[in-house]
C-alpha cells in the first residue's frame, strides 16, 4: 500500500515530496518513508501546507534519484516477484511513483498497473457512491505511512469480513 504527498498536482511540473509504504501483512510492520528534495520550482502553496512542511524544509529532504533507488531496494526485499501497487487515490498517487522510479531509475519495479482501493471496495459492495474509509483505524493525517497504514487496515479488513480474496 502506498501513498504520497505533492506540492501539486501533477509530476515533473510539480514534486513529490514525500511518499510511505505499507506491505499489506498482519501487524502492517514493514514501512518504507521517503522525504524527496522538490525537482521543480513550481509549488502551490496549499498542496505543501497538506504535508505540513515548508518549502524552506523541503529544500533540504534527500535528492530524488537516492531515494527512489533506496526504495527500489527495499521492495526487492520485502516483495517475493513482482509487487502489487495498491493505493486510496491510485490516479494521483501512482502518476507520481511511476513518474519518479522512470525518470531516476529508468524502470518501475512495480510494472505498468495499479490498483485503487476504492475501486475495490465499491466492487465489493456494489454501490459506487460508498467508500471505504471507515474501514481504517488509523487516523488519515497526510503523514504517507500512517495513510497507507490506514488504507492497508481497509484492505484487510475486506479480505478478513467482506470475502476479498488477496495473496499476501
Amino acid at each position: 500500500m502506498v501513498d504520497i504527498e505533492a506540492d501539486g498536482p501533477i509530476p515533473g511540473d510539480y514534486s513529490m515530496i514525500s511518499f510511505g509504504a505499507v506491505v499489506v501483512e498482519p501487524g502492517l510492520e514493514r514501512t518504507f518513508y521517503g522525504e524527496l528534495r522538490p525537482i521543480s520550482e513550481e509549488w502551490v502553496p496549499e498542496a505543501l501546507a497538506v504535508s505540513g512542511f515548508t518549502r524552506e524544509q523541503v529544500m533540504t529532504f534527500a535528492e530524488p534519484e537516492g531515494v527512489m533507488r533506496s526504495f527500489a531496494g527495499w521492495l526487492g526485499t520485502v516483495a517475493s516477484g513482482q509487487p502489487m501497487f495498491i493505493s486510496d487515490n491510485n490516479g494521483f498517487d501512482w502518476q507520481f511513483i511511476n513518474w519518479y522510479f522512470h525518470h531516476f531509475t529508468g524502470s518501475n519495479p512495480f510494472g505498468f498497473s495499479s490498483t485503487n482501493l476504492g475501486s475495490l471496495y465499491t466492487g465489493l459492495v456494489r454501490d459506487t457512491s460508498r467508500n471505504s474509509k471507515h474501514l481504517r483505524r488509523t487516523r488519515h493525517i497526510h503523514n504517507p505511512v500512517d495513510d497507507a497504514r490506514g488504507n492497508a487496515e481497509a484492505l484487510m479488513a475486506m479480505r478478513d469480513g467482506m470475502g476479498l480474496q488477496m495473496r499476501l
